[in-house]
């Protein structure tokens, strides 16, 4: 009896090990399913980025083609009581306006839709990653919608629009700083190796070489004559910034290196370049502006260029929500989402109004000519103000962890000092 309960119980041994081994089996087979699926849903949601960026890039073609072109390509298709009888309503910038805020209706609602998901398999974010030719509808009946609004609703929209680019601007500044710090901690870091830093070096050293190139180069375009005071007052004043950018990097309580003030020195000369490349057609201290009021082959090259810089910008800054964010220590799951949908929507809906204000020189009362882009006064003090912006905010940057260190250093020495004085007889 004791030999056949022995065998009993080593037959129950074996088919519990059995069970077990087969349990082991399905879990790790449901597991490579369950990889295999969050690997799919997450190509699903990289690819689908790209796809609103060109969605993006056409609303801003449609924008350039309502404005310059519009008039002679759409003259019986307009409706009148929103146009106009000669549908001047309906084009140039009023046009660019109600292009933007379809754009704008359409990634609010898809924000509206998806800022809430955190997981790939929700309903929103198969929403976001799929149902193309629903949102296809969608986009049709945003940039429709907006043609039959009276012109004064697209006035308001305007100044609305203007607020809005402002905010666009403050969060793209943000993230470019982000991408900067990223950078210099990437390559100048005391762990990288000799060749690392030597690749840091010299690619301070270019950023630095192309900013002096450049302040030279707009002395010598646009501050020939002593009459050009103002284009003098902002080269110089850019000039200053990249030494105080530079001394502050290398202070000793800051010690940040040459690197990163590198790269937003040739960014900041970037900003003045482009801004004084706004100033008005007939502007005399601007010896590259063409004779003629037609744009040539350069024109058309530098505004096709800006159109694409403006997409990337939208872009790069939508899916950095990382820079945005209070907490960056969180771990992710595999089936979490790996860029913040809400966040990407909302960038894209500000860039909408953000390129309305480009095509429409930030001016809702006079029309932009065409092929022309982001000219005018307005434009230039708008780019120099976030010139100067940029600089503070880096600067800020810079200085913020030795006075935030300060205080914590003489909060210790006094408690030092407390302890002695209790210690003392």
């Amino acid at each position: 009896m004791s030999g056949s309960g022995a065998a009993v119980e080593a037959t129950v041994i074996q088919v519990s090990s059995s069970n077990s081994e087969l349990v082991q089996r399905v879990e790790a087979s449901f597991e490579a399913m369950n990889n295999v699926d969050c690997s799919e849903e997450r190509k699903k949601s990289l690819r689908a980025r790209y796809f609103y960026g060109i969605i993006f890039l056409i609303t801003n073609l449609t924008a350039w083609f309502i404005r310059d072109y519009g008039h002679t390509i759409f003259p019986p298709l307009y409706y009148e009581k929103a146009c106009g009888i000669r549908g001047s309503d309906c084009f140039q910038t009023l046009g660019v306006l109600r292009v933007s805020l379809g754009c704008f209706i359409f990634f609010l609602l898809m924000f509206l839709t998806t800022f809430s998901t955190r997981k790939l398999f929700d309903a929103c974010s198969k929403w976001h990653s799929g149902w193309w030719a629903l949102k296809f509808f969608l986009l049709v009946v945003s940039m429709v919608v907006p043609f039959f609004l009276p012109p004064g609703f697209i006035q308001i929209y305007g100044e609305v629009a203007r607020i809005g680019a402002g905010i666009f601007l403050l969060l793209q500044l943000v993230s470019v700083i982000e991408f900067i710090r990223w950078w210099n901690k990437y390559w100048a870091s005391d762990e990288q190796s000799k060749q690392s830093c030597s690749i840091a070096l010299f690619t301070s050293t270019v950023f630095y070489v192309a900013s002096i190139c450049g302040i030279v180069t707009m002395y010598y375009f646009y501050a020939l004559r002593p009459s050009c005071c103002l284009n003098i007052f902002f080269i110089t004043w850019t000039a200053i910034l990249l030494i105080v950018m530079m001394a502050m990097s290398l202070h000793s309580k800051v010690n940040r290196g040459l690197l990163s003030s590198g790269i937003m020195a040739a960014y900041v000369v970037f900003l003045c370049w482009s801004a004084i490349r706004s100033e008005p057609a007939d502007e005399k201290c601007n010896v590259q502006k063409p004779k003629n009021g037609h744009g040539d082959w350069t024109t058309v090259l530098g505004f096709l260029i800006a159109i694409g810089a403006i997409v990337m910008a939208t872009f790069s800054t939508g899916i950095d929500s990382k820079s945005f964010q209070f907490r960056k220590d969180e771990v992710k799951a595999e089936d979490d989402i790996r860029y913040n949908y809400g966040f990407f929507h909302i960038i894209f809906s500000l860039g909408a109004t953000y390129f309305a204000m480009l095509f429409i020189s930030w001016n809702l009362e006079n029309s932009a000519s065409e092929w022309s882009m982001d000219v005018g006064w307005t434009s230039t003090w708008v780019k120099i103000i976030n010139e100067w912006f940029a600089a503070s905010i880096y600067m800020w940057k810079l200085i913020a962890p030795v006075v935030k260190q300060q205080p914590k250093v003489m909060n210790n020495e006094e408690s030092v000092q407390q302890i002695n004085n209790s210690n003392s007889p």
